[in-house]
Order: C-alpha cells, then sequence, then structure tokens
C-alpha cells in the first residue's frame, strides 16, 4: 500500500472560554478541528494528515505542537517564528447562554507562513502532495502577496497531479470587503477539485442564490465535487454532471445536541476520511453526519477520542 499524504493549512490559536469568574483556556481553529478528525479516522500509513501553519516559540505553541502530535497529526511542516505568537480569541458567555466571540489576530504568527525564509521549501515540499486542504479562514488571514503565493502553490501542486480541498467557511469581519473576498473566492475556486459549501456562507458572500444556481457557479469555476452541508439536514453532492446524491442526517433528539461546535469541521473530516480512501460519496456522506453527529452530543470542538464512532 502506497501512502497518500494531505496537507491541511490554516491557523490555531489559544481560546480563553469565559463564564462568570471562571476562565478556560483551551485551542481553536476550524481547519484544526478538521485535521484532528481526519486523523482519528484514517490509518497513517494509507493517509499521513499533515497540519501547515505558523506558530511562535512561546509555551503555548509548545502545547500545540505536543497536542496534535499526540492525534497522529503531522507537525515536520509548521514553522516556529520567534517574533510571532498565535492568535487568540475570548469566548464571552452571558447569563442567558448566549457566547460573544472577542478575537486578537491581527499579527499571528500563521499570518506569515508564506513569508519566512523557510516557506519555500515548504511549498516545494507541498506541491507535491496529494492532497491540500483549506478553508476561507485560511484564505482571509494572509496578505494580498502571500495568498498570490498560495495559488501559484495550490497551481503547482494540481499541475503536478494533486488535488485541492476547499471549505468556503466564509467570516465576513476577516475582510476588507466583500468585493475583496468575491475576488479571492473566485481565484480559490479556479484551484479546486472538492469543495465544501455551507449555503448560509454562500448567501452571505454571493447573495441569496437558489440551490442550482449556487452548485453550477462552483462547477462553472472548475470544482468537480461539489458537497453542500446542511446541519441537521440532508447534505447535497454534485459529482461532475451527475444526478445530484442527497444523503440524510443522523437524526438526533433536541436534548442530545449539546454543542454544535466543529459539526461542519467534524463533518469534511469524516467525509473525507472515506472519500479520499476509496469510498463512494455516498458512503462519505453517511461518515461525514456520523462523525458530526457525534461531534455535537459533546462540549468542545475535540470531543475526547474515546466517544469517537467506530
Amino acid at each position: 500500500m502506497t501512502q497518500k499524504k494531505i496537507a491541511i493549512i490554516g491557523e490555531c490559536m489559544i481560546e480563553l472560554s469565559e463564564k462568570g469568574d471562571n476562565i478556560k483556556r483551551g485551542f481553536g481553529g476550524d481547519t484544526l478541528n478538521t485535521a484532528v478528525y481526519l486523523a482519528r479516522q484514517v490509518d497513517e500509513p494509507q493517509l499521513r494528515v499533515d497540519y501547515v501553519t505558523a506558530l511562535g516559540t512561546d509555551s503555548f505553541s509548545d502545547q500545540m505542537i505536543a497536542a496534535w502530535q499526540q492525534e497522529k497529526v503531522n507537525t515536520d511542516l509548521i514553522q516556529r517564528l520567534d517574533n510571532k505568537m498565535p492568535g487568540l480569541y475570548v469566548i464571552e458567555t452571558d447569563a442567558d447562554g448566549e457566547r460573544t466571540f472577542w478575537y486578537w489576530r491581527s499579527d499571528a504568527a500563521a499570518r506569515y507562513w508564506l513569508d519566512s525564509p523557510q516557506s519555500t521549501e515548504i511549498a516545494e515540499q507541498l506541491s507535491h502532495y496529494d492532497y491540500l486542504y483549506l478553508s476561507g479562514i485560511s484564505l482571509a488571514i494572509l496578505p494580498t502577496s502571500s495568498r498570490e503565493k498560495l495559488m501559484t502553490l495550490l497551481a503547482r501542486c494540481r499541475a503536478n497531479g494533486g488535488r485541492v480541498i476547499f471549505d468556503n467557511n466564509y467570516r465576513p469581519r476577516l475582510w476588507a470587503d466583500r468585493v475583496s473576498a468575491q475576488a479571492a473566492y473566485r481565484a480559490m475556486l479556479n484551484c479546486t477539485d472538492i469543495a465544501f459549501l455551507t449555503l448560509d456562507d454562500e448567501h452571505l458572500l454571493w447573495g441569496e442564490q437558489p440551490l442550482d444556481d449556487v452548485i453550477a457557479r462552483t462547477r462553472q469555476a472548475g470544482a468537480s465535487e461539489i458537497v453542500i452541508k446542511r446541519g441537521a439536514d440532508s447534505c447535497l453532492v454534485a459529482i461532475g454532471d451527475a444526478p445530484l446524491i442527497e444523503v440524510p442526517a443522523v437524526r438526533l433528539a433536541k436534548e442530545k445536541v449539546i454543542d454544535t461546535t466543529a459539526a461542519g469541521d467534524s463533518f469534511s473530516a469524516g467525509y473525507l476520511a472515506r472519500r479520499l480512501t476509496g469510498a463512494s460519496a455516498e458512503a462519505a456522506a453517511q461518515r461525514g453526519h456520523l462523525t458530526a453527529s457525534t461531534v455535537i452530543q459533546h462540549r468542545g470542538a475535540i470531543i475526547p477520542a474515546a466517544v469517537m464512532p467506530d
């Protein structure tokens, strides 16, 4: 068996969760969630999962890397920058349970992973990977010049036979304006083979449009496999010109849903765990639903490994 490699590109931040006088520290990031859940569901000899980002040389960064290595996520391509640190966000929870997020990330290390002295060599290695995965947040945190380098890397990887996977994950506050975000997404989709879409994010970015138009626009941009995540509803998969595949979600009683954090990230991981190791799109979507439905029955973005589905 020949081992294939996927690199998941993004940012992980220090998370402070505040409720009353209690503050809990952890780590969080959309692509990191996907990397961990993917690594948990594949055999390493079959698919190696790498995380690609930049961190500092501080103790928080040390703890992040140690935790990821415990999860069998490869960290060889993570850069450690002397003069930078990870971003930080605080979750403030009021008396009614409503959460507010506050971010400090404008100078986070992850913004500079394509601008360091090591970045040329890392990009060369990544251009020979079987799969590169990133999200809209992975794009948004980068300066324009770094985003252009990223597009060059993605094109080189595809020219070498690799495939690019993109989750739309649009966060308006990370972009200067919607027009610049649209331009970046167009460039990204031109380099994408498998696209994960959430309709709420699509409507925020492009304006509300019928489902068929969303699929047609994404297909026209170049994506050959489109997976539309719809939470507790069936997901939809469009592959080439084949009929749309609809795969029901796992139904849970309302009281079993504890925390929907990382539901979409874990769905993508479950889907890819099966799809990239030879399963059909339908079987992959079923695994995506199973993974997400397990995650939302527990608190936090990363649930204990012991409660993962078989």
